[in-house]
């Protein structure tokens, strides 16, 4: 046979290949390059008109760096037209989230991250925005007024939030994602990523946020999302074939089947008798764990089909001690959570943030996994987790006997009964409790309980009408307590201040930015300086009374200090600043933003002399 027949036959299989490829992304609506989106949007009928609306309404998210009772710097300046773009600065008109940087991960309070997370999944906020009407999404553009580049995934959903039924199904398909990259420059800019096409319509979009390698906080405008009211057509044309679309799926995929695999896979017992397990039978147990910890949760779930020694292996209790599901949120539902719980009985950390929404997870299915898998539970993260009712945390203070670590940040769902079921988890040692709606009845007998309380956040809790007597209950029962976050507390005075700091010694870390009822003429910050010498974290943000003799203060007791936040005041020095710096030879950041005494100049002098120090230094557009 001539050589150029097996040449034709594999050009033949190479073209077969392509074609096939091409026809799963028309099906499965894979992301399509800007010029086939614009070649498929021509062959679109001239009566389907493109629809381009902005957010008619912020759903839900994470967090915001604004009060929960004000429009500044909240998420729901993202709903309606832009008020900033395209100017650029520190808008309060825009949205912001509550964190940058890493500072966050460095200061006492910051929890151990979880093993097995898969490492493109790497979200930190979300927020979720509706829209007037349902499209095929064609552009989404993202108006970005300061520090852009947070944005790292974007998400249809098939739910409409104004239906006035339940949805048959929901599903989340992604329409854009990107590996975390630094953005150098701070000014604004028109995000117009290109998303890939989906087989149904829209009128709910998420967008997920890091904002680690940003100098500052993220600010944005509005979103406007352009679409089809019809379904485009997609054509088939083979010169349209690109080489990418060779390549192997992504990890988007590969996560969505991962998940099924949770809900199909773990259940199937008929594997092939006489499976060759290769050489893995003659490695020692402990190594073969070893080995298979370093996977994440949907490649165990497909190694458990291979043979029956690494079945074993992988449904192995000691694989899911630790067992981390937020990367899983949009497919996790109470059919995973049955078919882990065999595999969890010795779970002692659990993430379950973000999850179980829109009737993912029921109230009966999460009972049911704690009852069997909480009695080992010492750490649980539920975040976000709109799923919870007070039955849940009755379930978690009966079944979880050993919780240690309770994270509900931002379930404000939650009734203000529900928390006080906490109270039975005396052992906890960090309780965040930031954005919820918990009272002072259920806070006060939490604390009275829970007395070997460590950790303990209560930012943005607006239900709490007397700051100053949660303080005296901290100072008289939470005496190991370490770090101590009251962002946006209204009603703490310095006699708050007074009750920490003789109560609570031990105090590493507390956040007391935008607690506007606090004056430095009372001598309440010179007070936390002389009485906490071991403060590593304070922030001041917002505070115009604090001034040179605080500085001062603080420089002569607290040198183990690394991050300070002084933002707003008029009444800090440069010549204070720099004693401060001297003294404290571990401090890494220095927030100076908006002090009227220190100017442009000042900072870059500073730097010169401390070029291991951040100083933030922001102006007034």
């Amino acid at each position: 046979m001539s050589p150029v027949f097996p040449m034709l036959t594999v050009l033949t299989m190479f073209y077969y290949i392509c074609l096939r490829r091409r026809a799963r992304t028309a099906a499965r609506g894979e992301m399509m390059d800007s010029h086939r989106t614009i070649e498929s949007n021509s062959r679109t009928s001239s009566l389907n008109a493109e629809v381009v609306q902005y957010a008619k309404e912020v759903l839900d998210f994470s967090s915001h760096y604004g009060g929960e009772n004000s429009m500044s710097y909240t998420m729901w300046n993202l709903a309606g037209v832009p008020s900033v773009f395209p100017s650029s600065g520190d808008f309060t008109q825009t949205a912001v989230f509550r964190t940058y940087g890493t500072w966050w991960d460095q200061c006492p309070s910051a929890s151990l991250p979880f093993k097995r997370t898969p490492p493109n999944f790497q979200s930190q906020d979300y927020v979720e925005l509706t829209f007037e009407e349902q499209v095929y999404p064609t552009a989404i553009h993202i108006l970005e007024t300061y520090h852009p580049g947070a944005v790292i995934r974007i998400l249809a959903c098939s739910a409409n939030p104004y239906s006035p039924g339940p949805p048959a199904e929901v599903r989340w398909e992604i329409l854009w994602s990107e590996r975390l990259t630094k953005v150098n420059a701070s000014q604004a800019r028109q995000f117009k990523p290109c998303i890939k096409q989906i087989n149904f319509p829209t009128n709910l979009i998420r967008l997920e946020v890091n904002s680690s390698l940003l100098d500052y906080y993220t600010e944005l405008d509005a979103v406007v999302l352009h679409g089809m009211k019809d379904k485009p057509m997609l054509s088939l044309s083979t010169s349209l074939i690109d080489m990418n679309d060779l390549e192997e799926d992504d990890y988007e995929e590969n996560d969505g089947c991962g998940m099924d695999n949770l809900n199909q896979n773990f259940s199937n017992a008929a594997l092939r008798e006489g499976s060759n397990n290769g050489y893995f039978d003659k490695l020692p147990c402990e190594l073969i764990q070893l080995i298979l910890s370093h996977l994440t949760l949907p490649d165990l779930c497909r190694l458990a089909q291979t043979c029956k020694l690494l079945n074993q292996h992988c449904c192995d209790p000691l694989q899911y001690i630790h067992l981390n599901l937020q990367p899983y949120w949009a497919k996790l539902n109470d059919t995973s959570l049955e078919f882990l719980q065999t595999r969890c009985t010795l779970i002692q950390w659990l993430n379950l943030s973000w999850t179980g929404n829109r009737g993912f997870i029921s109230v009966a299915g999460f009972s049911r996994f704690l009852k069997v898998c909480g009695s080992e539970l010492v750490r649980l993260e539920l975040s976000c987790s709109h799923f919870l009712n007070e039955t849940c945390l009755e379930v978690i203070s009966e079944m979880c006997p050993n919780l240690q670590d309770l994270n509900l940040s931002s379930c404000y769902k939650l009734p203000p009964q529900a928390f006080s079921h906490i109270a039975k988890l005396c052992s906890l040692k960090r309780l965040v409790l930031y954005r919820t709606k918990i009272e002072q009845t259920a806070l006060l007998s939490i604390l009275n309980f829970c007395s070997e309380l460590q950790h303990l956040s209560l930012g943005s809790c607006i239900m709490i009408e007397d700051c100053d007597v949660i303080a005296s209950m901290i100072g008289a029962k939470c005496k190991k307590l370490r770090t101590l976050d009251l962002w946006r507390c209204k009603s703490f005075t310095e006699n708050g201040i007074a009750e920490l700091a003789s109560g609570c010694p031990l105090l590493e870390e507390l956040d007391l930015g935008w607690c506007s009822t606090l004056q430095s003429s009372t001598g309440c910050f010179i007070r936390l300086a002389r009485q906490l010498p071991n403060l590593q974290k304070l922030f001041l943000t917002a505070n115009r009374s604090v001034c040179d003799t605080d500085i001062e203060e603080l420089a002569s007791n607290c040198t183990r200090l690394q991050q300070l936040d002084i933002l707003g005041t008029r009444m800090v020095s440069l010549a204070s600043l720099r004693r401060l710096l001297e003294s404290c030879k571990d401090l890494s950041l220095l927030d100076v933003s908006f002090c009227s005494q220190i100017d442009n100049r000042a900072v870059l002098e500073l730097n010169a002399s401390f070029p291991k120090v951040y100083i933030k230094k922001s102006f007034t557009q």
